[in-house]
């Protein structure tokens, strides 16, 4: 556990004040020498692109900074060299593409070294693209690496911890090795862990001083998409994100001030994305009012400390839905690694007990937000509540409830005992004719909305090709692969290898002549 924290003190620190990229910047290696890549070709295209395509229409603080993207055949191959993902779409999508257009299975022998190399080879891009980029201010200095393979997760977690003993991993907060699995090939027990949630059940394996996180999921577009959205969460764990303030009970009722409070520290997590950042300004952008409104928490970007003293307590079936309003977050004990250990374990059995107690009680709770600092507009405070909810997890749910100064007058008229058949009859019959399901499940709805936004963020190159004779320099130069990207670092010395595959005089050109928006 000391060696996870020693890794976690060599990230930045909170800002106090301007909001700086906290998120790691990520490499993908997909390992695409495994028997059953056919399969898990165009399911893990398709979800890479739905998923960065949100990433690249999403205002605010970039949630994907940086992303770099590696094949493994023979020997490995950087598709895609460190590329800032807002503003990039139209070389994603070549990228992308580009993978689509692989071999199938039985073209490259498994074994080897190449996903090792693959890892090497990346941190050695990012150290460089890092000191290229400190002049201008970046602050991104962490890098995750996710590792897709068909073959044995624990044969591969035992590769890269003989391979990569000497190698410098100071940047490297994390590495994920996904087992993609055909469903065919699962245990019944490794089901449930392959299922589209927030969070997979996974094993963390400490080598090296840092976390190798294992998971198999199944090989299919949701599955794939669910995992890829876990990098637009909130990954900054330098401070806890909310103080939930409790009486401090009877216990020490006698020799405790009536003023004395529980606090127990929380992390907030996003249930879903906020459509309103999808249309946003060109540059984006967030106003100010938004992230410092009295009547709205945010969980992104996580730059203000709330405070929640709970006031009250109430019955589930007492609270009625028209008066809740904004959109969920979820509560979890924080993570923050400035906190000891002995620390965080007590919060987090504390949290769970009173997750556990509110479940078995039936109860919700109110509370009341206290507010952040003032400012010459704000003399008088404004406070806001919120209903904060159990469930049958180690979560609470927590939305913003009306106040009176928010609350209209309504009418409710109450229904008659009993209506005329002429009537009563033809609704019962319509619906009767519904389909009836047992709990609402929002993975099988689809509203196009990554179609739309592929879309808008489709700009074809040859739109911007008519130039100035004197700014074609590649007019007379040898005609490369149109998909080669050029690099954004200056050439650089690979990690030792047997062949150097990724040479900069052969790095991908951007160009999308070709480029068709894929049909879902």
């Amino acid at each position: 556990m000391n060696s996870r924290k020693l890794v976690s003190e060599t990230r930045r620190a909170f800002p106090a004040t301007k909001v700086h990229c906290l998120q790691p910047s990520r490499i993908l290696i997909v390992d695409v020498t495994a028997p059953s890549w056919t399969n898990t070709c165009s399911v893990l295209s398709e979800a890479l692109e739905n998923t960065l395509c949100l990433a690249c229409s999403l205002t605010g603080p970039c949630r994907v900074p940086l992303l770099s993207l590696y094949v493994v055949q023979n020997q490995q191959e950087c598709l895609l060299p460190f590329t800032q993902v807002r503003e990039s779409f139209a070389r994603i999508q070549a990228c992308i593409s580009e993978l689509r257009s692989l071999p199938r299975e039985g073209c490259f022998p498994q074994g080897g070294n190449g996903v090792v190399q693959a890892v090497q080879d990346g941190l050695q891009q990012f150290k460089q693209y890092s000191r290229h980029t400190v002049a201008g201010g970046s602050t991104n200095s962490s890098v995750e690496i996710t590792i897709l393979t068909s073959q044995s997760s624990k044969e591969m977690v035992k590769n890269l911890e003989k391979k990569l003993k000497d190698v410098d991993l100071v940047s490297l907060r994390r590495i994920q090795v996904i087992e993609v699995l055909k469903r065919d090939f699962l245990e019944p027990e490794d089901v449930n862990q392959c299922m589209p949630v927030e969070e997979t059940s996974s094993s963390d394996i400490a080598i090296l001083g840092m976390d190798i996180d294992v998971q198999t999921i199944e090989d299919n577009v949701i599955s794939l998409e669910m995992l890829f959205k876990t990098w637009l969460h909130d990954y900054g764990t330098e401070r806890e994100h909310l103080h939930l303030l409790l009486p401090s009970g009877g216990f020490s009722h006698a020799t405790a001030p009536k003023t004395t409070l529980m606090c127990l520290k929380c992390d907030l997590q996003e249930r879903l994305l906020n459509p309103g950042l999808l249309s946003g300004t060109p540059d984006g952008t967030v106003r100010a009012a938004d992230l410092n409104s009295p009547c709205q928490m945010a969980a992104w970007p996580a730059t203000v400390l709330y405070k929640l003293q709970v006031v009250k307590a109430l019955k589930s079936e007492g609270v009625c839905e028209s008066v809740l309003y904004g959109l969920p977050f979820i509560i979890k004990p924080t993570s923050c690694w400035q906190l000891d250990w002995d620390e965080l374990e007590i919060n987090q059995h504390s949290f769970h007990a009173l997750c556990h107690s509110l479940l078995k009680r039936k109860w919700m709770l109110l509370a009341k937000r206290e507010p952040q600092n003032t400012s010459p507009n704000w003399n008088i405070m404004v406070h806001s509540y919120y209903i904060i909810v159990p469930s049958d997890s180690a979560t609470l749910l927590v939305k913003a409830v009306a106040i009176r100064e928010l609350l209209l007058p309504s009418t409710f008229p109450a229904l008659l005992a009993e209506y005329p058949e002429r009537v009563y009859g033809p609704i019962e019959s319509a619906l009767n004719s519904l389909e009836v399901e047992v709990a609402y499940n929002p993975l099988h709805l689809k509203s196009n909305l990554y179609k739309y936004l592929k879309s808008m963020l489709y700009k074809p190159v040859h739109r911007q090709q008519a130039q100035p004779r004197d700014q074609r320099p590649e007019r007379h130069q040898p005609k490369q692969h149109p998909s080669k990207a050029k690099a954004m670092v200056a050439p650089l010395l690979m990690a030792p290898s047997p062949v150097q595959v990724f040479r900069p005089a052969t790095m991908r050109r951007d160009s999308c002549e070709h480029l068709l928006i894929p049909k879902e």
